[in-house]
């Protein structure tokens, strides 16, 4: 199931969206989407509404350098164990949604990411149960203030700025995540392209090393690192990550007014 929230002229809803390119249909989910959504009946042309970010997350925990190639571009080595940091829930955008560049920074990078969002109320999970806590997956792009984290040594106002975590299209249910493609574009070229096969952490370990930490909450969003070929922003441009099996995630770039 692909699950997703939109703007309709009824308001904001929740949807199962059904069926493929111009055919597609968003049928509104009653209350939420965890558990076994129930429908209201109402349905809308996919064409004729606006995606929002999948969900509203109370948090949203990200994994550095959890890709060799990308923790060797960054000059470190891979660490041993997941490194932990968070994003605050007001940097979430959905697609197509400007991601703004702060006037404070003059380096905004993307980062292309494959995203867990967290289905129940879960602490201290083990690995081998992970995948019962999961609700599905989407696609996310880590956006960062580069010169700000490197001059501030830890990462809050690096990549807490609103807009600098675009989520979507939509979350998918059914997926298995161990071998995905993740390729990010700029203006149509290719900046990077790997596979969550690479991950030198796998889901269901972030997940019990997360989870060993925090609880988490339905909706909450584990990202999962990004790969190498990280590269600055520009006002004008467009991003877009894709994720094999989800779907592309599209943003423009816009200076701050």
């Amino acid at each position: 199931m692909r699950l997703g929230r939109i703007a309709s002229p009824d308001g904001v809803a929740f949807v199962s969206i059904e069926g493929e390119g111009s055919e597609s249909v968003a049928k509104e989910i009653a209350e939420h989407p965890f558990g076994t959504p129930t429908f209201t009946g109402r349905s809308w042309p996919l064409a004729d509404v606006r995606l929002l970010a999948p969900i509203l997350a109370s948090k949203v925990v990200c994994i550095g350098k959890n890709y060799a190639a990308h923790a060797a571009e960054m000059g470190g080595v891979a660490p041993a164990d997941p490194v932990i940091f968070m994003k605050p829930s007001t940097s979430i955008v959905g697609p197509n949604a400007s991601i703004v560049l702060p006037p404070s920074s003059s380096q905004v990078d993307y980062e292309g990411e494959l995203a867990i969002v967290i289905g129940r109320p879960c602490k201290d999970v083990p690995a081998a149960r992970a995948f019962d806590v999961v609700l599905g997956y989407t696609v996310a792009n880590d956006v960062t203030a580069r010169d700000q984290q490197k001059h501030d040594g830890q990462w809050t106002r690096a990549k807490g700025y609103d807009t600098f975590c675009p989520l979507g299209p939509w979350i998918e249910t059914s997926l298995d995540p161990s071998d995905l493609e993740i390729v990010t574009e700029l203006d149509g070229e290719v900046r990077q392209r790997s596979r969550t096969s690479l991950l030198l952490h796998d889901i269901p370990k972030l997940i019990e090393w997360v989870t060993t930490v925090m609880t988490l909450l339905p909706g909450d969003v584990i990202l999962t690192g990004t790969p190498e070929g990280v590269g600055s922003l520009q006002s004008g441009q467009n991003v877009s990550v894709t994720v094999e099996g989800i779907g592309t995630l599209t943003n423009p770039v816009a200076a701050k007014r």
